[in-house]
């Protein structure tokens, strides 16, 4: 059985943490599960039990440890795990970023690494706490005092990049060079912005929503309303497929078909941030 739950963050911490989760499943010990991941921003995951890997390179798996820092995705990020497992999870808000790391986004994008090895030791100690809890509660209350002790700058939130955040959740169809007029920028500085903070360009940004948009309408998890316009955002059926291979490696056909638990966990976290508009 698959389990996956997410939270909205507390007020305190909202500007910097799109949603928590947490995720078990109690799968057969010798059950292998291969799924790709495409997340619209950087998390933090934690990953408590079962044998975890993703492919860093063509054939090439690799764990570099337990609490790990995945960036954004513009292309899908294979998983793989055996066994039943446990894995808890920090979406972190891109308009946020600069708070939390010195570094742009970019410098992580389509790449794990340990979170150590980029916030230190100590918040890594932090948030390996919640391997001995059970009580989500409590889980994310460790999450939310460990992102509460790793701000740099609390309150350092790019207003430009908060409307960008918003406009790819709700209104994926925006063109890039309307929301650089609506926001007073060329198109220049927006892109910079985006990669900063996004780790991806704008037109990347909006173009995996737009596929995101309808794989929730494909897995049936977003309203009547929006899967109706998620299907208008493609040309035709080329175009849509063309997408789909791009982003998730499979024809539409295939993805109607083929299980993709985690995938759709990610997707249904962004349904969830879209109910609470956060």
């Amino acid at each position: 059985m698959l389990q996956s739950r997410s939270y909205a963050p507390s007020p305190r911490l909202a500007p910097y943490v799109a949603r928590h989760y947490v995720f078990r499943a109690a799968l057969p010990p010798d059950f292998t599960m291969v799924d790709r991941l495409l997340a619209e921003t950087a998390f933090v995951r934690i990953l408590i039990t079962g044998d975890w890997a993703a492919e860093t390179s063509e054939g090439a798996w690799e764990r570099p440890g337990d609490v790990l820092l995945f960036g954004a995705n513009a292309k899908p990020f294979r998983v793989r795990v055996r066994g039943p497992f446990f894995i808890v999870g920090i979406a972190l808000r891109p308009s946020g970023w600069r708070a939390l790391s010195d570094r742009p986004a970019s410098d992580f994008a389509d790449r794990m690494v340990r979170l150590a090895d980029v916030w230190g030791e100590d918040a890594e100690a932090r948030l390996a706490a919640v391997a001995t809890l059970t009580d989500d509660d409590a889980i994310v209350s460790i999450c939310e005092d460990a992102i509460a002790a790793r701000l740099t700058v609390p309150g350092r939130v790019n207003a430009a990049m908060e409307r960008l955040e918003t406009v790819a959740r709700l209104d994926s169809a925006t063109r890039v060079e309307d929301l650089a007029d609506q926001l007073g920028i060329s198109s220049r500085q927006l892109e910079r912005l985006s990669t900063a903070h996004f780790g991806h360009t704008p037109k990347t940004v909006m173009r995996r929503s737009r596929f995101l948009d309808m794989a929730a309408a494909v897995r049936g998890l977003g309203d009547p309303d929006e899967s109706y316009l998620a299907a208008l955002r493609y040309f035709d059926q080329s175009h849509r497929t063309r997408e789909f291979k791009h982003f998730i490696g499979m024809t539409p056909a295939e993805f109607e078909r083929t299980p993709t638990p985690l995938l759709d966990a990610g997707i249904q976290l962004r349904q969830d941030r879209k109910q609470h508009r956060l």
